[in-house]
């Protein structure tokens, strides 16, 4: 493998950013054109055409939904420090350090080089909602990570040059690391190491909101960081016997305890605490869905891929103000709004959080609970972003977070097909034979709102039937169930049975006259 020493960032940038298939097309070429294709590969991830934030139309913002949100956002926005060195910190501690100037490394295993580039200004994207400021890229090609530094160890020592010539004080590696190989890549770029499992947390950590939200986002920060602690130079051996230790007591006396295994401990008595509030929290939020369940209201919720615009969508449908924000993960909390049908059904419509490639399974455990809307709801409404350059590997990631959600893949799923303002042409004509039964609309123009909302009419389930019966007393289970999935008029024991009236749907409608007429 051949390797340029930089003298300068932009020679670092150059060289660093070389994939294998670039050497072996170039070898024995001009150099000049080695060059110029890492140039124009970083050019590529660094811009943002083809990111997530790419499709989203820099709108007037000061009557924008949200204003007030997004300015308190930007008012805790990170700032800019000169340390560049990793300092006698624990993991606790850093897990907490603000993300600035930022180096991305992807790795390319499997797949095109175009994949590699997609995923890797993805990356660039989530870096900037959280807050850093991107200054160079780098990917390599290698048939598998390198269990030591997952770089390998020219191209880690090429990183670490790429670091020192921009002043770069955090490296973010697309895909998720190991704790050894965080290690072994801190030890040789001599500064912080964020996968981007660790990304992705630090953003839900930054836009949670709620209670529930705070506390889903802090369970998985701590499952994600717990088998990952680390203490750098003294923190290591550090003892805590008697009180030493932050003011601990009878629980560390004895031969005492290292710093990291008081962090271990502490770590898990909050697990325990947060899982015990989030149990606490959930038996609300399944009341609310039960009382709108049981007042005969269908639901509908919106899901789909970060950034594909479900809040404008939302906003569109039911004149809601909803945050509306030109970044990833800009809603975590869900959001339920009421809107009518074109005949005047009645119906709820729920913003979700959105989900992400590779989206990291302690969110997903963490966010069961809110989750639960998507796995609650009469029609889905999957929102796809049709100028994003890979719209059908956005759909395949979203289909594999409803895989974990039980009954998801049951419930009528209509594709939503947003931003086709911006969408070529032939974009949208690829995504309509892709699925061809997909609605094609711009939520922020409101083009094709009207053909979406009557689809959601037709998909909806039917309106509810009336009855008026008296139903023998052996078939008590089918007035259990009516109380359950109906809306009881009124009720009345007569020597016959149950006089009921209702109004349930059209199946259980059916059941009830069967009842009736065999009485």
């Amino acid at each position: 493998m051949s390797h340029t020493t930089p003298t300068t960032g932009d020679d670092a940038r150059n060289a660093a950013t070389l994939d294998e298939s670039a050497r072996q097309a170039g070898a024995g070429g001009d150099g000049v054109d080695h060059i110029q294709r890492a140039e124009d590969v970083v050019a590529r991830v660094l811009a943002r055409q083809g990111t997530a934030l790419a499709s989203t139309v820099d709108h007037n913002r000061e009557q924008d939904a949200g204003a007030l949100e997004r300015e308190a956002r930007a008012g805790t926005r990170r700032t800019r420090s000169g340390s560049t060195e990793l300092e006698d910190i624990s993991e606790v501690e850093y897990r907490q350090i603000r993300l600035e100037r930022v180096v991305l490394v992807g790795l390319r295993t499997t797949g095109t080089q175009e994949e590699a580039e997609v995923s890797l200004r993805e990356l660039a994207a989530l870096a900037e909602t959280a807050g850093s400021e991107v200054l160079d890229a780098l990917i390599q090609r290698r048939p598998h990570p390198d269990p030591a530094t997952f770089l390998g160890k020219g191209k880690a020592h090429d990183l670490a040059d790429i670091v020192k010539d921009t002043g770069a004080d955090t490296v973010i590696v697309d895909g998720e690391l190991a704790p050894s190989q965080r290690r072994g890549l801190e030890d040789v770029v001599k500064v912080k190491v964020v996968d981007r499992t660790a990304l992705i947390l630090d953003i839900f950590a930054q836009h949670a909101k709620s209670r529930e939200g705070k506390a889903q986002v802090e369970l998985a920060q701590l499952e994600y960081l717990l088998p990952r602690l680390r203490g750098w130079g003294e923190s290591m051996s550090r003892q805590a016997g008697g009180r030493v230790a932050g003011g601990e007591g009878i629980g560390s006396r004895g031969p005492g305890e290292t710093k990291i295994e008081l962090d271990r401990r502490r770590i898990r008595t909050r697990m325990a605490k947060l899982r015990q509030q989030i149990r606490e929290m959930e038996p609300s939020r399944r009341t609310q869905r039960a009382s709108r369940r049981k007042g005969g209201v269908p639901s509908v919720a919106i899901a789909g891929y970060t950034n594909a615009g479900k809040s404008t969508l939302l906003n569109r449908i039911t004149g809601a103000e909803v945050l509306v924000e030109d970044a990833l993960f800009a809603t975590l909390d869900p959001t339920v709004r009421r809107s009518t049908t074109p005949d005047g059904r009645v119906y709820t419509l729920s913003d979700t959080v959105g989900f992400v490639r590779h989206l990291p399974t302690q969110l997903v455990e963490a966010f069961r609970s809110t989750l639960e809307e998507v796995a609650e709801a009469d029609l889905i409404l999957h929102v796809v972003d049709a100028a994003h350059p890979d719209p059908v590997g956005q759909v395949a990631a979203v289909h594999l977070v409803f895989d974990t959600i039980e009954g998801a893949r049951d419930i009528p799923e209509l594709i939503v097909l947003n931003k086709a303002d911006l969408a070529t042409p032939e974009q949208l004509a690829l995504l309509r034979t892709t699925f061809p039964e997909s609605v094609a609309v711009s939520a922020y123009t409101g083009l094709g709102i009207e053909g979406l909302q009557l689809r959601i009419q037709d998909l909806l389930p039917q309106p509810r039937v009336t009855v008026d019966l008296v139903i023998p007393y052996s078939y008590g289970a089918l007035i259990h169930e009516a109380h359950e999935d109906g809306e009881i008029v009124s009720e009345e024991y007569v020597g016959e049975g149950t006089h009921i009236v209702a109004r349930v749907d059209e199946a259980l409608a059916a059941r009830l006259k069967e009842a009736a007429v065999h009485g």
